[in-house]
């Protein structure tokens, strides 16, 4: 399940959730908590916008945990994941140059990951693809936690990126939205 939370201080191009940078509905921890209940799931991925702009998303993620529920936050990688309850799934999305925001970054975030976390870089050209394959090697990321790059849907086929990967040998995981795939038609709510 998502949980959503409104909010962003990036504007990447090839964004997908505009809808929540603003807006929303304001609810409790109590309301999400039990929002969360019903849907009788384990798997909760807290997301945005930008989920560590909202100063309440570590004891969210911490009641989560506590009401049996594993949980994942994906960051947009701009802001401290130190915050985080250590008990959580950290998610970094490092944002790549032709996003706009790659000088946004805060680096010491890569030095934080650990084996339970990931770091994901959403590729829209061979610039990017470069780029985050040079980051991932310095930083030593495969050898740390899970590394996924994923094409920037409907600008970088999945198959160019794919290729790349097999040709360099990288050790990452190609990631592809199969919510996209699946139901194309579909804007929000998937």
């Amino acid at each position: 399940m998502f949980v959503r939370l409104a909010g962003c201080n990036l504007d990447c191009s090839y964004c997908d959730t505009r809808y929540a940078r603003h807006g929303g509905t304001a609810m409790s921890i109590d309301d999400i908590v039990q929002k969360v209940a019903e849907h009788r799931v384990r798997l909760v991925m807290v997301t945005g916008g930008e989920p560590l702009l909202q100063d309440e998303t570590p004891e969210l993620i911490r009641r989560l945990n506590s009401s049996g529920h594993l949980v994942l936050v994906e960051t947009n990688g701009s802001l401290d994941i130190g915050v985080l309850p250590d008990e959580v799934i950290r998610i970094v999305d490092m944002k790549c140059p032709d996003s706009g925001m790659a000088d946004r970054m805060l680096m010491a975030n890569l030095e934080r990951v650990g084996e339970r976390d990931e770091v994901k870089f959403v590729i829209s050209t061979r610039k990017d693809y470069l780029w985050a394959k040079e980051l991932m090697l310095r930083h030593s990321l495969p050898q740390r936690t899970t590394v996924l790059f994923s094409p920037a849907h409907g600008v970088l086929e999945p198959r160019d990126l794919a290729e790349w990967i097999l040709e360099d040998h990288l050790q990452c995981v190609l990631q592809l939205q199969l919510h996209k795939i699946i139901w194309p038609e579909k804007q929000r709510g998937v």
